[in-house]
């Protein structure tokens, strides 16, 4: 069995990295964190490289330990986890490609399956809880700082319980989680609420440059490098920008473009209120997610991009 397998293998392993997807959401970092507070049940240490990541999650408990780069020599195990793809991996892409033995743990209903071991649950709403039944058969005893990361990232990939394939499961999951120690009140604050001033410098620029079209239907904005400056934004200062556009009336698909330096083209991030499948609109341009989360890359200038992104939706809108 592949639970049985993947305990094996991380017993075995002398050194041990984690890794995550690129521009990581409050799942990534917190699934990240959880396996390596698991795997010290195990008798392991575990490095957990995440080179950048949004200053809202740093409450959780372990991200002291997080390291922007990880070891010279090829490590003996190589957990990716939340992501769905290898190239997605990022900066971690190295180390896993040099690992003796790799492992993915994901969620994603659309999947590479590109490790040596593949444990992905597409019926899951976040990794961790994917990570949550993988815990309970290994007998990991869920503490208060475990409890923590686990809630965080269910918390953070489901909206506080509003999108994905939230089930009566899931809420079952939180309240054991709560009892377990988790703080459900501080997490919500920290993940989901908090605001930079930066954070608030760039939705004023969105709402002042928010297109819609098809009837209403699609609303666009984009935010520029010039505009990160302006606004002295930090990496994560962006989260949940694009959740305000989709909560526009009438609404159904936001997107938010977002100038990435050093390429000549925007980090798209799409949403929906579940008329239309982003994931496939997002596939049609390279990259993927869920059906009312998930993202791309498109090179060009903001018409571009815009044209671009604006047809596969389209696409998608007409099937």
């Amino acid at each position: 069995m592949t639970l049985d397998n993947i305990k094996e293998e991380i017993k075995k392993a002398k050194t041990i990295v984690i890794l995550c997807h690129e521009s990581p959401d409050g799942d990534a970092v917190a699934s990240s964190l959880s396996v390596m507070h698991a795997i010290k049940q195990f008798g392991k240490n575990a490095d957990v490289v995440i080179p950048e990541y949004s200053k809202d999650f740093k409450f959780l408990p372990g991200s002291e330990e997080i390291l922007q780069k990880g070891k010279d020599e090829p490590y003996d195990l190589a957990i990716s986890v939340d992501c769905s793809d290898l190239k997605r991996l990022a900066a971690g892409k190295e180390y896993f490609e040099t690992a003796k033995k790799t492992i993915e743990i994901d969620h994603h209903s659309v999947n590479s399956m590109f490790a040596d071991l593949n444990y992905v649950d597409p019926a899951a709403p976040a990794c961790c809880q994917v990570l949550i039944g993988m815990f309970e058969y290994y007998g990991v005893k869920i503490d208060k700082d475990l409890a923590t990361c686990l809630l965080a990232g269910i918390i953070t990939d489901t909206g506080g319980f509003q999108w994905g394939e939230v089930t009566p499961e899931t809420f079952e999951f939180a309240a054991e989680l709560i009892r377990d120690g988790a703080k459900i009140k501080e997490i919500c604050r920290r993940a989901l609420r908090h605001k930079s001033k930066a954070h608030c410098e760039l939705e004023k620029i969105v709402y002042e440059r928010l297109e819609f079209f098809e009837e209403g239907k699609v609303a666009i904005a984009y935010l520029t490098l010039e505009d990160y400056k302006k606004a002295e934004a930090e990496i994560g200062d962006d989260e949940g920008v694009v959740d305000m556009i989709k909560d526009i009336e009438e609404v159904e698909v936001a997107v938010l473009l977002k100038e990435k330096e050093g390429v000549a083209g925007f980090k798209v991030s799409l949403r929906s209120n579940d008329e239309v499948n982003v994931s496939d609109v997002a596939m049609l341009l390279g990259g993927g997610g869920h059906p009312g989360a998930a993202g791309c890359f498109v090179l060009g200038n903001v018409e571009q991009v815009k044209a671009k992104v604006l047809n596969a939706i389209k696409q998608e809108m007409n099937k």
